[in-house]
């Protein structure tokens, strides 16, 4: 029986690994050994810093958000339980969006919150 041999294989599992480190620089895009360790480990940050990618934009849509209540005269947490109160289903992304680039909607938004019966719109 002749002996098997992993040329075809190990070629092909190299060659993925190299494809993966294009760009790198010096020995981590041309030898296989540090090619692999930077992969290996640029991979574990891509999949790490996915779900840090949702948590940084819902910080930053809550403080564009505190900014633009802050504008108003309401604090974040009275302008978030006013609008549960109002019944008005918005997401913090949209929120966001029209405190940053459109303040004129924003505050007609907060006025709105305001004079919902339920909440006087300030902190007891």
């Amino acid at each position: 029986m002749s002996r098997a041999k992993s040329s075809i294989v190990r070629r092909r599992r190299k060659k993925k690994i190299l494809h993966q480190a294009k760009g790198y620089r010096g020995g981590r895009s041309k030898l296989y050994r540090t090619a692999r360790e930077s992969v290996m480990r640029s991979l574990a940050y891509s999949y790490r810093d996915r779900r840090n990618r949702k948590r940084d934009f819902r910080r930053l849509w809550i403080t564009r958000i505190r900014a633009g209540a802050a504008a108003e005269g309401l604090s974040y947490s009275v302008f978030i339980s006013s609008l549960k109160k109002a019944g008005i289903k918005l997401n913090r992304k949209v929120m966001a969006e029209l405190a940053a680039r459109h303040p004129d909607i924003f505050s007609r938004l907060v006025q709105n919150v305001k004079e919902t019966p339920g909440e006087s719109g300030q902190a007891n």
